[in-house]
């Protein structure tokens, strides 16, 4: 599947796939509180990014865990770019702290790499 390219024209969509690409897979829970945003709005935008072809999901148990998807070189390379500046190096980092902080985290018995 080709990514929709329009989906990315969203600035929290553009900040999850930075998020996803510097941590790799994230279940639904660490990403409502690395973003900071309701777990509803979230759900729907990683609904969104999985159905136009940018990630990937599994289900582990009771959680959904996504990553990015095998996508082409010229998405991979927008990717990229979101993870070198196009997400603001702060709001990325904060993310990455609230993360960080999350008590909540599950484990893992199957992680799966991008």
């Amino acid at each position: 599947m080709t990514p929709d390219l329009d989906l990315i024209a969203e600035p929290t969509r553009r900040h999850v796939l930075a998020l996803l690409a510097v941590e790799g897979e994230l279940c639904v829970c660490e990403m409502v509180a690395a973003l900071g945003e309701s777990q509803p709005g979230v759900s729907r935008h990683l609904a969104l990014l999985r159905d136009g072809g940018w990630l990937a999901a599994r289900r582990e148990g009771t959680f959904a865990y996504y990553r990015l998807a095998d996508v082409p070189a010229w998405a991979r390379q927008i990717v990229d770019a979101l993870t070198r500046g196009g997400v603001a190096a702060a709001e990325l980092r904060l993310s990455r702290t609230r993360l960080a902080g999350f008590a909540g985290r599950p484990a893992r018995t199957a992680v799966q790499a991008t």
